[in-house]
This record gives C-alpha cells, structure tokens and sequence, in this order.
C-alpha cells in the first residue's frame, strides 16, 4: 500500500486508549479507558482508570450508552403505561421495581391494596431479592477469575424462581405485574404449593454455596480489606442497601418505613464491621436467609379475598392533582419515585431514585489506592445494573 493509500485511510480508534504522564514519584502514569465494553458484567460501562503501576491513583465512572428516556417518556403516556417500562429499569428484580412505582401512585390517589396483595407482593419481592443476590455471587466470583461453577449454580436456583414468575405473570423477566391498588392476576391453582418447595430447598442450597465459597482463601484474600467504604462517606453519599449496611449503618426501608405489611415479619438486618467487599458478599448471604425467614410465614398465612382495591381504576385512571414520593427497599437499596400530578392522565413530573446510580457514586473513593484487578470487584460488589443509571 502506498503512503498516499495510508494517509487517506481513517484511522482505527483503539478498544483501550493509553496515555501517559509523570506520576508523583518521577515515573509515568498510565491512563487507561477499561471500556464502554463490560469492564466485568455489569452493563455497558467505562471506567477511566489512572494508575502508579498496579495501584489506581484517579477514576471516573462514564456512563450513559444505555440511555433510553424512561423518565421523559413516562410524562408522555399514561400512569399505567409507564408499569412495564419500570420492569426494565433494574431487569432483575422488576418486580420490586413494579411495587415502588405502584406505592408512589397509590400514595398520589389514596388507594390501599388488599391484604391478599400486600402478602403477594412480599412473597414475589423476597424471591426476587434471593435471586439478585445469588446472581450477584456468582457475577462477583466470576470477576475474580473463577471458573462458571458459582454461576452455574447460582442461575440453577435463580431459574426456579423465574419459572415461579411466568407461571405467576406469563413473564420471567419483564413482569408488569403490580397494579395500583393490588395485582394483576391472583395467584393460580398449586403457585403456593409451588412456591413452598423451592423456598423449602433454598437452606440446603445456600449452606453448599456458602461452603463452597465463604471459607475458599483466594476469595477471602481478594476482598478482606479491599474496596473499603467508610461509615461516614456511606451516610453523606446517601448509599443505601446492602452495601450501605456493610458499612455498619443499621438503615432498612423494611424497617423504617414498614410499607406493605413487612412489620408482620419478625426478621433481622445483618450488618458488616469493615465496609470492604469481604463484608459486601457476606451481607448478600445473610439477608437470602433473611428472606427466607420472610417468605415461610408469608406463604403459610396468606388469606384468601380480594386482589384489587374496588376504588381503582384501570380505563380513565387521572389521581387528583399533588405530588408523592414512594420508596422500597429494592435488592439494591433505595428505589423511589417522585411524582407530581395536574390532574390529566399522564405525570406531570416523573422522577425516579435509583440506588444503583447513587451507590456508583462512591466507586472512585473505594477504588483509590487498590489495584486494577481490585477495582473490576469492587465494581462487582457495588452490584449496579445500567438500565437503572442511565434511566
């Protein structure tokens, strides 16, 4: 090929773009762009990394290449057009997703589920908070280079409770089950029975995965003392969920805000001691089994009655004019929407909190001073998904 051929050619941008500049030390630091390709396998993400050989002196969370308008485009359709698009905000759990919008909207027009509904609607967002966090397991192990078996395992016991979800709402994933003032469908004949099986071999299922992994040194070496989020910085960050708790910070929506019916549970919030990602993976652990203490009495006291609140409205639906703010404590903290009504029959303001954007906030501060390969887990710990950050 000619010079004049190569001069006129485009040039090829590089997957990973390198820059260098002198470091504090004399030397050089190395600038490198770790995506918008998964930097692990958690979304459509970059990460621009500054590093002092291995040690990360400089990081900036870029995101925004899933960005899809939910919030613009719920102001332009009506309130229950905008259900099915909050199935897509956090995939995995759409249907915790679905019940902080259907509270904020109940709130707004002052409908209250039935009790049937209320038990419903713990049962499917406890299942949906063991399948996130086993996935999140997994998806961690498999950042630090372990072979698909933690996965593998994980998705096994997440595929019942999926097949629990489309027998439930003729969907696995994208739900659109909640409705404001109750559910959809009840449950059909032999769910609860259903239901009690799996919930019944989840403590079997757990003690294997916690043996095969908990005790295993390289992962205890990998994330004691790694990716460490100081109590202090996790409040005035506003982090919440599970990763706020690892941290020490005893704050459960379940708790504080007692929404649904969850004051009828007697269960406990496990904290962490030391804010890394050791204490991140053990909280996950803990609150499965939590969730499990939830899900046995739920399921053998549900009543029988009602699904729907007799005041709502399906055709026509337009909730007198004001605002309201409803939160739950979504698998990954708090989901909150905000909305303001005029009284037509679409939002005036729409507005939704994400605790995966918010808990991103904190990535640089947990990743300073730790390797590169220290930083695709720390990310994996935080357990974001982007259809949540770029709403």
């Amino acid at each position: 090929m000619s010079a004049t051929n190569l001069e006129l050619e485009a040039p090829i941008e590089p997957a990973y773009r390198v820059e260098r500049r002198a470091s504090v030390e004399g030397g050089d630091l190395l600038e490198v762009s770790m995506g918008p390709q998964h930097p692990s396998t958690h979304g459509v993400f970059r990460m621009d990394v500054v590093l002092d050989g291995e040690r990360v002196v400089k990081l900036k969370p870029v995101f925004g290449y899933l960005h899809r308008n939910h919030e613009k485009i719920a102001e332009n359709t009506s309130y229950l057009g905008s259900m099915p698009y909050t199935d897509r905000l956090d995939y995995f759990c759409s249907l915790t997703n679905n019940w902080a919008y259907a509270l904020t909207i109940e709130k707004l027009a002052g409908l209250q589920a039935p009790e049937r509904a209320e038990y419903i609607r713990v049962i499917t967002a406890e299942l949906t908070r063991i399948q996130n966090h086993v996935c999140l397991i997994g998806f961690l192990l498999q950042d630090m280079g372990a072979s698909g078996t933690p996965l593998m395992y994980a998705f096994r016991e997440r595929e019942a409770i999926l097949d629990l979800f489309e027998s439930l709402t003729g969907a696995r994933m994208m739900c659109n089950y909640m409705r404001f003032g109750g559910c959809r469908v009840d449950l059909p004949a032999g769910w609860l029975q259903q239901a009690s099986i799996v919930v019944d071999r989840l403590p079997r299922f757990l003690e294997e995965f916690d043996r095969l992994i908990s005790g295993n040194e390289i992962l205890a070496a990998r994330t004691q003392g790694v990716g460490v989020l100081p109590r202090e910085l996790a409040v005035n960050a506003s982090i919440t969920g599970p990763v706020l708790r690892a941290s020490g910070v005893n704050y459960d929506i379940r708790k504080v805000d007692k929404y649904g019916i969850y004051d009828r549970f007697p269960f406990r919030v496990p904290l962490g001691d030391h804010g890394d990602v050791y204490d991140r993976y053990m909280i996950r652990v803990l609150e499965m089994h939590e969730s499990i203490a939830i899900l046995k009495p739920a399921i053998r006291d549900i009543p029988p009655g009602p699904i729907m609140d007799p005041k709502a409205k399906i055709r026509g639906f337009k909730p007198k004019a004001g605002e309201a703010y409803g939160r739950i404590e979504s698998p990954k903290g708090e989901l909150g929407f905000y909305v303001i009504s005029d009284g037509s029959p679409n939002p005036y303001r729409y507005r939704v909190r994400p605790p995966s954007l918010i808990n991103l906030t904190v990535l640089e501060d947990m990743c300073l001073g730790q390797t590169v390969a220290d930083a695709v887990i720390i990310l994996g710990s935080i357990d974001i998904v982007l259809g949540e950050v770029d709403r």
